[in-house]
């Protein structure tokens, strides 16, 4: 990276001298072929230019006629255009050009003039507690923009998720589902990996997958589950021996029925043996403070969303009164 905008990342230099004699190659390889057709004198007054063999239909014939002169001052015109073109802007490998110019850089400042105009519209939002943002309808329409348009691909267009994206209209939340903890999520992403086990065990994971059902009241077969409690033990450090998870680390609840890659015996099955590995990708470099800002109280207004944890008011410092003194 340079000053925050994206360069060619090449693995080494080589490429980078490959692309760069690539190309002036083709630019001295295009000078030589239009040398080679300038020094070709140009036909004398009535004189009868080459004909090319074969001849088709009798009499239909290739004549080999040298190119007009206008038209190779226009082609070299084009080849002295490429050069400057390559001096100014990037086009050799890592040679960034002499403008500094990049689409990246273009990309960035476009967005800049774009969010400030944007910001105007969503100001009077900023700051605010999110479950007031929340019940506003101007707001909560500009959310529901937001999320069609940069939430929707992963979630769904209600919210309610797919096998591997969590629903955001239910009260199960990784992560936790308070408006401080959603905006988190979108500003600054989060991770979340299971890691594989019982490689090549599939009846290992069977008994432990049995196990999990079992703790949460779930269908399951006794006699699996029974062998499967001690394989659990390995679980229990991110899970809980009772299954219910830490929500502080991320670490879900296996006792409920809010199962992100589906909570069948199969699917369980699948999680143990292979691991998933998912996440949220964090969004406030690419949206900002104010639409992130909409967005969370969107989020949360959408029906999952769990209520504010509210801090009880410490008790003033003031002195217990005298119960002997007196009364005034």
């Amino acid at each position: 990276m340079i000053e925050g905008y994206a360069v060619p990342d090449f693995i080494s230099d080589f490429w980078h001298y490959y692309i760069a004699a690539f190309t002036v190659a083709g630019i001295l390889f295009s000078l030589w072929l239009l040398w080679s057709q300038s020094v070709v004198k140009p036909l004398a007054p009535g004189e009868q230019a080459e004909v090319m063999h074969p001849t088709w239909d009798g009499d239909l014939q290739e004549l080999n006629n040298p190119l007009p002169r206008w038209w190779m001052w226009m082609f070299y015109l084009l080849i002295v255009f490429g050069i400057v073109y390559l001096v100014i802007y990037p086009g050799m490998g890592k040679f960034e050009g002499a403008s500094g110019w990049s689409s990246a850089k273009a990309w960035q400042e476009e967005k800049t003039r774009v969010d400030a105009e944007f910001d105007k519209v969503f100001q009077p939002f900023a700051g605010k507690d999110l479950t007031v943002v929340a019940k506003d309808p101007t707001a909560n329409k500009m959310g529901e923009h937001l999320f069609l348009t940069y939430c929707s691909q992963c979630h769904g267009s209600s919210g309610q998720g797919a096998t591997g994206f969590p629903n955001l209209t239910d009260n199960k939340w990784l992560f936790g589902g308070t408006p401080d903890d959603v905006k988190a999520s979108i500003a600054n992403g989060r991770v979340a990996e299971m890691p594989g086990g019982l490689a090549g065990d599939v009846q290992g994971a069977k008994e432990v997958a049995n196990y999990v059902l079992s703790l949460g009241g779930k269908q399951h077969d006794t006699a699996l589950a029974a062998v499967g409690k001690a394989k659990y033990a390995a679980c229990a450090g991110c899970h809980g021996e009772d299954g219910k998870g830490i929500a502080a680390a991320g670490f879900p609840n296996l006792t409920d029925d809010a199962w992100q890659y589906g909570g069948s015996e199969d699917e369980i099955t699948k999680s143990i043996v292979k691991g998933r590995k998912g996440g949220m990708p964090a969004q406030l470099e690419l949206l900002g403070e104010n639409k992130v800002h909409l967005l969370a109280a969107y989020v949360w207004g959408l029906g999952g969303g769990q209520k504010p944890i509210l801090v009880a008011p410490a008790a003033p410092d003031v002195a217990p009164a005298d119960a002997t003194a007196p009364a005034q």
